[in-house]
Parts: C-alpha cells; structure tokens; sequence
C-alpha cells in the first residue's frame, strides 16, 4: 500500500481519522505503539480504541444535551466509533454506555479488515518532518513525541499536572448577590470598564463553614501513574492551600481586597471570584478553584458560595497529568499546525475531553485532511452545531492564555435568540444546531417547530 497519510495513534481520535480517511478512498498507515511491548501508564490492552477509564459515552438525548446532540452529528457522518459504541452498548438508561472489549475488539477489527488502512504496532519518536500526518497520541503522549511536539511548536508538552477551575453557566448565577468589578476597579489592557469579573461575596461566618468544607469534603486519589509528576505551586489545589492555615485563601484567591461589596460599601470578609472563559460570555471559571474533591462534594460545596446557590456547572475543577497543546494559538480552522501545516492534530491532545468529543475531532480531521487530499476546501461546520461549537473553542473560541480541556456543552455555542421557557431554552440549541448541521450538509432543513406553543402547552 502506498502511503497518503500518516496517523499517529490508535485511540478514539486516531481510529476515527483513519476510518474517515480510508472511506474516502485515501491509504493510510496508523501507527499504535501498544503491541510493540510498550503501554503508556493507562492502558491495559493492545486494542485500538481502548476505553480507559469509564464506559460511558455519557448522555444520547440529541434533543436536550450537546453531548447527545454531537452523537447524532457522528452518527450522521458515519463515525466507525459510534457504529462500534451502538452495536456493544450495555443498559445505562438515557446514557451510551458500552462493553468495553467488544466495542474496542469491534474498531480493531474493522480497520484492521479495511484495504484502505494499514496498522503498524510502532513507537514514533518525532513529528515527520513531512509528508501528511495527523497526531493523535492523547493526553499520555510519549516523552519523545511530547519533546518533539514542544520543539515544534515552541510550547512545554511534556507532561504536567493539568490545573482545572470548575466553570459555571453564566445565566445560572444569582446576580442579585454577585456583582461585576475589577480589584481597585482596574480596567484591563483594552480599557475595559474595569468590571472583568464576577464576584461571589462571604461573610466571616460562610467563609468559616467554607474553608471547613474543603478540608472535610472527599478528595478523589491520584492514579498510580500521576503520583510521581509534580505540580506547580500556581496550579495547587484549593483543598491544598486551606490545610495550610485559616486565612490562607483570605490572602490568596479568595482576597477581599480593593472590592467594594455595593451592597454594603465594604469589603467583604472572602469573595469567590469568576472569570469569563469564553468569547461568547457563556462561562465563567472559578478563579484559583483547582481542585482534587470529588465531583459531587465540588457540587455541594460550591453552591454554598452565595451567588452560586443554584450554578450549573459546565466543567467541574480536577488536577491530573495531561499533555495538550494551546490549540487556539497554535492550530488554524482545520486543525493543522500553522507553523508546519502538513502537521493535524485531532483528540484530547487538542485540548477537548471525553470520549466522544476525542473521536469527533478526529472525525474532523480526517475529512479536512482528505478533502486537502483532493485539492478541495471543506468548510469547517457553522458554529451553532455540536461540531462546530467544539471546533470553535479549540481553534480560537477559547481565550489562549487560559486554555483548557472542555466537554461539548451549550455554554460553547452562540447564545439562542428569542423567548422560551428554561425547559425549552436546550431544545431550541439542538434544532437551531440541527437546520445549521443540515445546510451544511446541503441537505433541506427540517421545519422547527413552534416553541411558543410548546411553551403554552
């Protein structure tokens, strides 16, 4: 077989490019390092696609969640990772979840059976200094691919522990509480109004049950493979900094300093401070809120903060290793390396998370590079569309200096227009997404239906 492209990484995102490619007519050569007798730290087979950690493909409801909705788009594309996830789903209720051998015994098989593509058990060392090639190698990328991309890219790759602030849905926080200003009402470099960020207000009493939640709550426990890499005391969990002493947070994220509560014309005791994420202004990340608590204890313990009594989280806060590059500033619309673009990346290294969004970047970049192939542009999707929304915040959505891996959700999409109910305001992304989806397609969209009758019904 003649080689037209190269792809680097047999997990979701590599296995999707692949496939893509190789259904379009173009040879590929797909290297996998596991079956060389070589593992990274989280992979227990040799099996393209493997699931590491969960089985769950999360939420499938195309109608009321981004995630379900970027299944329907996959599925409409003809994503081998769908097919496989669909033919060896296991009961989960309204979630996808799978049997993970036979979903990843079914994706082995399937490009192993497909003329198109060739499956080479080899570790690569270095970017190719030509030829096409997408890299698709995770967020536990070799030491010697993650310095080679870190000297192509002029950025640190290697690995580190990934400091993650929860991120809350603006419109889900009580602006009757929480106000807009900048410590000292300084304006930023654009000369801004000097209200940047949204501030959470504590009295001596809240901050004290707070601070007492955060040594109590359940912590998650680093895994065996992530006890040994080292954080940055700027990336130290807030848990963390509270077992230092009692007024440790007062005199760091949590400084009431220079706010004046325009309630009380005082500081208050602690302020929470959230800082806008998106261009959109969507979502709002918790400031210094890098955490190891468990998911539902960041829940409960977060809505305590006033303000936040009844926040919808987009992302909740973590820390564990991760390699991924700062997409935004590094990669063009179609996901090429705009330093030396016959280089893609696809998957988690991008910067997205989950599963399902891994394998849908690398559904993405295995069409753009094969429309390249044939001397054509394709679009990328409109931005409304689950696609699109995850395309936007890797490629430019996201601010570069504060780039972090995100799940699909609604908080990257252009807000809706119009009136509706809350419990029609998800409903109307997806059929927006669906008539933006299907033009781009060139197919005729369907005819929405009437959400303010649905309202009055």
């Amino acid at each position: 077989m003649t080689q037209q492209i190269h792809i680097i990484g047999g997990g979701l995102a590599g296995s999707e490019a692949a496939w893509q490619l190789a259904e379009a007519g173009v040879s590929v050569r797909l290297s996998e390092m596991r079956g060389t007798g070589e593992r990274s730290p989280a992979h227990q087979t040799d099996g393209l696609a493997e699931l590491v950690c969960s089985n769950s493909f999360r939420s499938d409801d195309a109608e009321h969640n981004a995630v379900g909705l970027l299944h329907s788009e996959m599925r409409a594309l003809g994503s081998v990772i769908m097919a496989c996830a669909d033919a060896h789903k296991v009961p989960a209720g309204s979630a996808l979840a799978v049997d993970r051998d036979g979903f990843s015994d079914a994706v082995t098989a399937r490009l192993a059976a497909h003329p198109n593509i060739e499956i080479v058990r080899e570790r690569i060392d270095s970017l190719p200094e030509s030829g096409m090639t997408i890299v698709a190698t995770g967020p536990l990328t070799a030491l010697g691919l993650a310095e080679s991309i870190g000297a192509a890219t002029g950025a640190d790759a290697l690995a580190f522990f990934d400091a993650i602030a929860p991120i809350v849905h603006r419109d889900s926080i009580d602006m009757d509480i929480a106000w807009m200003a900048s410590r000292w009402d300084k304006s930023g470099a654009d000369g801004g109004d000097g209200k940047d960020y949204i501030n959470c207000p504590m009295t001596k009493e809240q901050y004290l049950a707070f601070h007492q939640g955060l040594i109590d709550g359940e912590k998650t426990e680093f895994r065996e493979w992530e006890k040994d890499t080292p954080y940055f005391e700027g990336c130290m969990p807030i848990e963390v900094m509270a077992a230092r002493g009692v007024d440790t947070l007062r005199y760091g994220p949590m400084k009431p300093v220079g706010l004046d509560d325009p309630k009380t014309g005082r500081w208050p005791y602690a302020v929470v401070q959230l800082r806008q994420d998106n261009a959109l202004g969507t979502l709002w990340n918790m400031v210094g809120f890098q955490t190891k608590l468990k998911y539902a204890e960041q829940v409960r313990l977060f809505r305590t903060i006033p303000g936040l009594e009844k926040a919808e989280f987009a992302r909740l806060g973590g820390l564990h290793r991760n390699t991924f590059i700062n997409s935004p500033q590094l990669l063009d619309r179609t996901l090429r390396l705009r330093k030396a673009p016959h280089i893609r990346f696809a998957g988690q290294i991008t910067g997205c998370e989950g599963y399902v969004e891994s394998a849908a970047v690398g559904l993405m970049a295995g069409r753009f590079a094969a429309a390249e192939l044939r001397g054509e542009t394709l679009a990328p999707p409109p931005s409304e569309t689950a696609f699109g929304a995850l395309l936007g915040h890797i490629t430019g959505g996201a601010e570069a200096d504060l780039y972090q891996p995100m799940n699909v959700n609604f908080g990257l999409f252009p807000p809706v227009e119009g009136k509706a109910k809350k419990a029609n305001r998800k409903r109307l992304y997806t059929l927006r997404a669906e008539q933006a989806f299907d033009r781009w397609l060139g197919r005729a969209p369907a005819a929405a239906p009437d959400m303010e009758k649905e309202d009055a019904a």
